[in-house]
């Protein structure tokens, strides 16, 4: 093992943490919880709906916690749950979400899409290639780990 490994990933875990208050920072300026962010970008990343379970997925919020924060977006207006099927609903935009959407989650999704568009398309495949093997390497590491293995 490199002696680096160490050090580069107390500076990995440095860079996500310091990503993800970029994020929480910009959900504030907008005057948005954390959790309405994710939702209003999770659907603005499908266009203007996206499955429920999707938005726990990809957002990483409990089930719990999504719930919560739709119910409160339901209550001011923002969105509203359509059933996909028997068992599954849709997050949907208002028209006052829609336009919430754009004066937040959509400007932030632009934003991404001019950093990449930036990039030469070789550093945006290196960059998705090893960020996407990283997952599925932590994501064997975990299912292999077992509560109060000390090993």
């Amino acid at each position: 093992m490199r002696e680096s490994v160490s050090t580069d990933m107390k500076r990995y875990n440095y860079l996500l943490g310091e990503t993800s208050a970029v994020y929480h920072e910009m959900a504030l300026k907008f005057g948005l919880s954390d959790s309405a962010m994710n939702i209003l970008y999770a659907i603005c990343d499908q266009g203007d709906q996206c499955a429920l379970q999707d938005i726990c997925r990809w957002s990483g919020l409990s089930k719990q916690t999504v719930n919560s924060a739709i119910r409160k977006m339901e209550a001011e207006g923002i969105v509203y749950l359509k059933s996909a099927d028997s068992r599954n609903k849709n997050v949907c935009l208002t028209e006052k979400g829609a336009d919430l959407a754009e004066r937040t989650a959509r400007r932030i999704l632009r934003a991404e899409n001019e950093i990449l568009a930036s990039w030469t398309e070789e550093d945006v495949k290196k960059y998705l290639e090893l960020t996407e093997r990283f997952l599925t390497e932590i994501r064997k590491k975990a299912k292999q780990m077992k509560a109060g293995d000390m090993t």
